[in-house]
């Protein structure tokens, strides 16, 4: 009986194992430039052909940086935003999507594609009515909450969220009803754990989608000490000295968080990204 799942044999895993290095150190290349920069002087930055190694190891650049443009105020401002939208979005979308796949109701698939429409209104069309409430009618300029009230609920995040809540079993929801375990109950002990991969993705997305904006908090923040991090590159890119060394420096601080959280949520996003594979 020949076997449904063939080895490979070792001449094929070497070409395999040889192909995916190469190909990660294609990837990881400009963030190792990035850090080998940050760590040079001025005067390396010009060399041609650049070094791929540093001797100076100048950490002073980060200090620079940070005293050019409060690189680590913007990290915390954005920090503070990017956690506010995704756990508002963890919340949110797991209530909606707990109530669009096992809840039955009148017209629940009619307002679920209501609902998933907003998804086609361009961000452009809805950002003048945005600002206005949220500058002239709530008066939250220079405010966190400014920052982050129009992103607090996702469409997609509730899509995604459903699609996964409908592969639990409707059978193990209603025996968990019939043995008086409440709604609330039956999505923080039951759903939620068995979403985690679904949730973990989410959060992923939900903050570093918000990490990476910059015309939002452009808009709705004039105090320095409220910018944030994407804002704070530009400003290190418009100083009257352009110092490539030092801007990386910057950018580098601002991609640790995210490297933190793509570390951290790795297993979640990656059982999130193959829930779908068929084995076999």
């Amino acid at each position: 009986m020949s076997e449904t799942n063939p080895r490979y044999t070792p001449a094929q895993k070497f070409f395999l194992y040889f192909l995916l290095i190469f190909l990660s150190i294609i990837v990881l290349f400009p963030l190792y430039q990035a850090v080998i920069t940050s760590l040079g002087t001025e005067a390396d930055v010009s060399n041609y052909p650049p070094k791929l190694l540093t001797t100076a190891f100048r950490f002073e650049n980060f200090a620079d940086a940070n005293n050019m443009a409060p690189i680590l105020r913007y990290l915390f401002n954005s920090i503070v935003q990017s956690s506010t939208v995704m756990i508002s979005h963890l919340v949110m979308a797991s209530l909606a999507a707990y109530a669009f796949a096992f809840i039955d109701f009148k017209y629940k698939n009619f307002f679920f594609l209501i609902f998933l429409s907003t998804q086609m209104v361009p961000w452009e069309a809805t950002i003048i009515p945005n600002y206005m409430t949220i500058v002239n009618d709530l008066k939250l300029k220079d405010n966190y909450l400014g920052l982050t009230l129009p992103y607090l609920a996702t469409a997609f995040g509730t899509f995604l969220v459903r699609q996964f809540f409908m592969s639990i079993p409707k059978d193990l929801h209603d025996a968990a009803m019939i043995d008086g375990c409440g709604r609330l109950r039956f999505l923080i002990t039951i759903a939620v754990p068995l979403a985690r991969p679904a949730l973990g993705t989410l959060a992923v997305y939900s903050f570093l989608t918000t990490y990476n904006q910059y015309l939002w908090p452009l808009l709705v923040t004039n105090n320095k000490d409220m910018r944030t991090v994407q804002i704070g590159l530009a400003l290190l890119q418009d100083q009257e000295r352009f110092l490539w060394n030092v801007v990386l420096a910057g950018v580098v601080m601002i991609l640790v968080p995210t490297i933190l959280l793509f570390i951290i949520g790795n297993r979640q996003l990656i059982r999130g990204l193959t829930a779908g594979a068929v084995k076999g």
